[in-house]
């Protein structure tokens, strides 16, 4: 028995070989629920797929991982595919995963945020946004004809704008061929060309339910849709792309039929503050005009010709007064100017003038008399006065000339190179005629001129001695 006993590894490999070799343990599908995810920085994902009866450990290596087209958590439905494998050290089996996805409304919500980014990316909810005409005529509804969105849309409507005619497109809203009868109704109503607004929509449900309404078809007749659409699909928290290309999105069927139509009770209550509005335009406009008559009567009454007339005898009057005033305020001014004008024709006598400028002249001549003896006789002393200062001057200035000459000519001699020279001295001068003032300056053989004041000579240096 003891030999034929198996060692924990024997058991451990001999079970790692049945398991990664059974072909039903290979590339099978395996859908769960994904728990303790752990996202290795190495890139590799670790986590469990469990159901509610049983769970299983999974590993997805990072060249797989990097695949995936979403980013998995913990609570996410998936379908995977992969292979048993068993992990010998430990004794425990583990699913090595290849490739993952999300498992129902998973899979349809990556789907929808595809297709949106695609979108966007084309500038389709960038398209400018049509108004909804304020009173139409005929409206059309895209929905299903047995739901309970069509009689909604009819309740609010009748109840709201009975003027209004409604339309129905009955077309599928849930389903596979949802998309199809839907933008074929849309494109029906673009060709008939009789609705002023549509409304495209159903009632609540989850994303499976209204997927009809992210499905291209759909979206493309919306947005190419020459009338404008009003989108009411599902609830307010429902969102769809079909919303986001719409002219006017609507959080639920009602709110649609009462966005496409105008209340008659506001209508009404319109109409009442119009006619109170051209009312008192109505009474501003003939208590203006009453206002203007009596004003044009009363410029009538003061236009009559007899008004006039004696508005003009009174004008007469006073311009009557004030002329009697005026004329004999100007006589007298007349007569008191002339008196000063005699008075100044007196005192402008040429007789008198005369009279009076001879004896003027003859004091003047008397005065001119005196002034000219005695200015004659100052101008002579001054002038003798200043002869005087000016000869003094002139003598003392030719002194001081004399003076300086004798001094500056005293000084030259004394500085004069010819009068040195008289004495024994010379002037030693190089070949390039720079004076010689040091022995340092000269070099055996050079030849030197030296200057007596009586005349020169150039002698051959043979020998020098310094001090």
């Amino acid at each position: 028995m003891l030999d034929t006993a198996l060692t924990v590894s024997q058991l451990t490999y001999k079970i790692k070989y049945l398991l990664e070799n059974e072909n039903s343990f290979k590339g099978f599908v395996l859908k769960g629920e994904i728990s303790n995810l752990t996202n290795h920085r190495s890139g590799h994902l670790y986590f469990a797929l469990k159901d509610e009866n049983a769970q299983i450990k999974a590993i997805m290596f990072q060249s797989s991982a990097q695949k995936l087209k979403f980013k998995p958590k913990d609570g996410d439905k998936v379908i995977v595919t992969g292979s048993i494998t068993l992990y010998a050290p430990q004794g425990s089996y583990s699913i090595q995963v290849n490739s993952m996805s999300l498992s129902g409304a998973g899979e349809l919500y990556l789907k929808y945020l595809e297709l949106k980014d695609k979108l966007k990316n084309l500038g389709w909810f960038d398209k400018p946004k049509r108004e909804l005409p304020k009173y139409p005529k005929t409206i059309g509804v895209v929905t299903s004809p047995t739901g309970a969105v069509i009689e909604d849309i009819k309740n609010t409507i009748n109840r709201r704008y009975r003027l209004v005619d409604i339309i129905l497109y009955p077309a599928l809203v849930q389903g596979a061929q949802s998309s199809l009868s839907i933008s074929t109704q849309i494109e029906k109503a673009n060709s008939d060309n009789i609705c002023d607004v549509l409304i495209v929509g159903r009632g609540g449900g989850s994303i499976e339910d209204l997927w009809g309404f992210n499905e291209l078809a759909t979206i493309s007749a919306i947005y190419n849709s020459k009338i404008p659409v009003i989108t009411a699909i599902g609830h307010e928290t429902d969102d769809t792309i079909s919303d986001l290309v719409s002219d006017l999105r609507a959080p639920t069927p009602t709110a649609a039929a009462e966005l496409a139509t105008p209340s008659s009770l506001v209508l009404s209550n319109n109409l009442v503050d119009i006619y109170r509005k051209i009312s008192y335009m109505y009474q501003n406009i003939l208590n203006t005009n009453q206002a203007n008559l009596l004003n044009i009567i009363e410029r009538l009454d003061l236009s009559s010709p007899v008004k006039k007339l004696n508005v003009l005898s009174e004008k007469l009057d006073k311009n009557e007064k004030f002329i009697k005033t005026y004329y004999t305020y100007k006589l007298n001014e007349s007569k008191s100017n002339l008196a000063k004008l005699e008075l100044k024709l007196k005192s402008l006598s040429p007789k008198n003038k005369l009279e009076s400028s001879i004896k003027d002249l003859n004091n003047l001549k008397v005065n001119l008399d005196l002034f000219y003896n005695y200015r004659l006789e100052t101008v002579n002393k001054r002038l003798v006065d200043n002869i005087k200062k000016l000869d003094n001057n002139y003598q003392n200035n030719i002194v001081l000339k004399i003076q300086k000459f004798n001094y500056i000519t005293d000084i030259l001699e004394k500085v004069n190179p010819t009068n040195i020279m008289k004495r024994g001295f010379s002037l030693a001068i190089d070949k390039d005629f720079k004076i010689i003032t040091s022995i340092k300056e000269v070099s055996v053989n050079d030849l030197i001129k030296f200057k007596f004041h009586d005349g020169s000579v150039t002698t051959k240096v043979i020998d020098k001695e310094e001090k």
